[in-house]
């Protein structure tokens, strides 16, 4: 679940960076997806993590 939920705001905080920066819509794309992707990794690190603690 957090993985999902870091990939969506990092999703989302692509775009809006792209967005803010004058990007076209693949430029946003682009962006949307490279930061849902780090977003999803440190997710899934955080996550591992939490899992070897319990």
């Amino acid at each position: 679940m957090i993985v999902i939920t870091a990939a969506i705001f990092g999703a989302l905080l692509g775009v809006l960076r792209a967005r803010h920066h004058g990007g076209s819509g693949l430029d946003m794309a682009q962006w949307g997806a490279g930061f849902a992707i780090l977003f999803a990794v440190i997710g899934l690190i955080v996550t591992i993590v939490i899992a070897r603690m319990i």
